[in-house]
């Protein structure tokens, strides 16, 4: 399949490239070797975060080589661009982790800067570390011109001692060794054995997560997700995403026509049934904004309440991304979830075909890694939205793999901060039953909206996973377990009722009926929010003051208006 260049001279980039008030534009692309011909075929943004910053990006330049060579053979027109990302695991447990919500909406913005500015008619995204899937994808739903996602690949697991490890195992080792529980050489070893590739953390986990939403949204090509970041088999994916744009072009198909509200139930479905990450939840929500279709954290709590758990995926589970890639990856899911009705296959993808079409002629083969509906690890799925007096617009958490405790009373011990609260772990002040409360750490408070994998893995680490539950206005990271809530709204900032817990306050969390209480009499706890001073912004220029005017609440998806 060729472009038809007689039509395409008429596209969107014509306004860069064509008639002769355009001539000094094409005399500056003549400069890196544009020709005539070449002026008459579609320009197709290949964009990508590739950088140094984090493995999950490392080597996404050579793949947008690839790609762009596949679509020159195809009689396109390719033309690369980067922009940022943060890593969440660098920037993890200490000041750096504000700016990692706070890159989504960066890269979304450059990413919408860079095509509108200079009008290609196409673009394909790849992306790799956590916040830079979502915002390729948002752009993708505002520029509303034809598009396709690539996921970079995760990595490939770890092994330590005969075991499979992912990055998980070394947080939760640094809170085993606080306790004794390992030896400094042990934790060592840990380390230098948990990442042996390029690639996005390996468990089902943020970024695997959002590799899997891509692919069930439709925007992203049927068993692209799974694909490890090194493996050789890569390659034919290139075509496959050189050809899906081509078609796209001819076709006509743009981000709106796929991201519909069906495309978004799809999503939610393939999030519930592999333990996805609660960040999918924030993501998906600022998605469907940019895609101009209604989502709320109830049609989360709908769709989780009966889609069930069947794929046993870290940090719950035995497996990692490269087990589901071996197992059938996310067509696998999507067949099962389709053959029982739990999944719309009806709706549009990239491919020009419909969910169903596409899934037509797979087998599915059952394993550890897959289980049947008939036989789920769970019989709901994992996201659970909690509502009460504690969060009047709603908390966030998950439950993949079995959890032993789903309900939880005891004492409120408040720290203002994460770093207060490690400290706090760090010192073994945690006891059993009590429910720590980390605020101030919501999309404004924060700002925004740091992950606490450092603590919850310290938790987890100190063998207190089932013991302790933790409440924030935070989030988490894809790779924390245990009864831990996040996204609690209104957060601190907005005088949410987490604002004015007390040290001793009894908190009731019940996962089985979705409610989170403060045991306050509501005219106290009206009183205490009466008394709260206004509270004052923790920066007052640069991008993260800018972020704490124009942020919203975690419960629309903490998107920036």
């Amino acid at each position: 399949m060729k472009f038809d260049s007689a039509r395409y001279y008429k596209s969107r980039s014509n306004k860069i490239k064509g008639g002769i008030e355009r001539a000094p534009h094409r005399a500056f692309m003549r400069a890196m070797g544009y020709k005539d011909e070449d002026f008459e075929k579609p320009f197709i943004a290949v964009g990508s975060v590739s950088n140094e910053v984090t493995p999950c990006n490392y080597n996404l330049h050579e793949q947008a080589q690839h790609i762009k060579n596949e679509i020159r053979n195809l009689g396109g027109v390719p033309i690369e661009f980067t922009t940022i990302s943060v890593s969440d695991g660098i920037g993890m447990g200490h000041e750096g982790m504000r700016y990692s919500l706070v890159s989504r909406e960066i890269i979304a913005d450059s990413v919408e800067a860079v095509i509108n500015a200079h009008f290609y008619d196409g673009f394909v995204g790849i992306a790799g570390c956590d916040k830079s899937l979502p915002g390729f994808i948002m752009a993708m739903a505002r520029l509303n011109i034809p598009s396709v996602f690539l996921y970079g690949g995760t990595i490939m697991p770890g092994e330590y001692k005969g075991q499979k490890i992912t990055i998980q195992d070394v947080y939760e080792a640094v809170g085993a060794y606080q306790v004794g529980k390992i030896t400094l050489e042990e934790l060592y070893e840990i380390e230098c054995n948990a990442c042996p590739t390029v690639g996005s953390c390996g468990g089902q986990y943020t970024a695997n997560t959002m590799a899997c939403v891509a692919e069930a949204l439709g925007i992203a090509l049927p068993g692209t997700s799974s694909f490890p970041a090194v493996d050789p088999q890569r390659r034919s994916v290139y075509y496959q995403v050189a050809k899906a744009i081509v078609n796209a072009l001819e076709k006509d198909i743009k981000p709106r026509d796929i991201l519909t509200k069906k495309a978004f139930e799809n999503a939610i479905a393939v999030v519930s049934a592999t333990g996805g990450s609660t960040n999918a939840i924030l993501h998906l929500l600022a998605i469907a904004y940019e895609a101009g279709v209604e989502l709320t954290l109830d049609d989360f709590a709908k769709i989780s309440k009966r889609v069930p758990l069947i794929a046993d995926l870290k940090p719950g589970g035995r497996f990692v991304m490269y087990d589901l890639h071996n197992a059938g990856g996310v067509p696998a899911i999507m067949k099962i979830l389709l053959s029982a009705g739990l999944i719309h296959g009806d709706a549009l993808t990239i491919t020009g075909k419909t969910v169903e079409e596409n899934l037509k002629d797979l087998e599915v083969k059952y394993s550890e890694v897959i289980r049947p509906v008939t036989d789920p690890l769970r019989s709901d799925g994992g996201i659970v939205i909690l509502r009460g007096s504690l969060a009047p617009e709603g908390a966030v958490m998950k439950i993949s793999g079995i959890l032993a405790k789903r309900k939880h009373r005891g004492p409120a011990k408040v720290f203002e901060s994460e770093l207060d609260c490690f400290s706090a772990i760090s010192q073994r002040r945690i006891k059993a039953g009590d429910v720590v409360v980390i605020r101030n750490e919501g999309p404004k408070g924060a700002p925004g909206m740091p992950e606490m994998l450092q603590v919850t893995a310290a938790l987890v680490g100190q063998g207190l996973i089932n013991d302790v539950a933790l409440v924030t206005d935070g989030r988490f990271s894809g790779a924390t377990r245990g009864l831990m809530i996040g996204h609690v709204s209104p957060e601190a900032y907005d005088r949410g009722p987490i604002a004015v817990v007390q040290d001793g306050d009894i908190i009731y969390i019940d996962a089985d009926e979705g409610k989170i209480e403060l045991e306050l009499p509501p005219d106290e706890i009206k009183r205490r929010l009466s008394l709260l001073p206004t509270p004052q912004p923790k920066f007052t220029s640069g991008v993260l003051a800018k972020y704490i005017k124009l942020v919203k609440s975690a419960s629309v998806g903490a998107i920036t208006q």
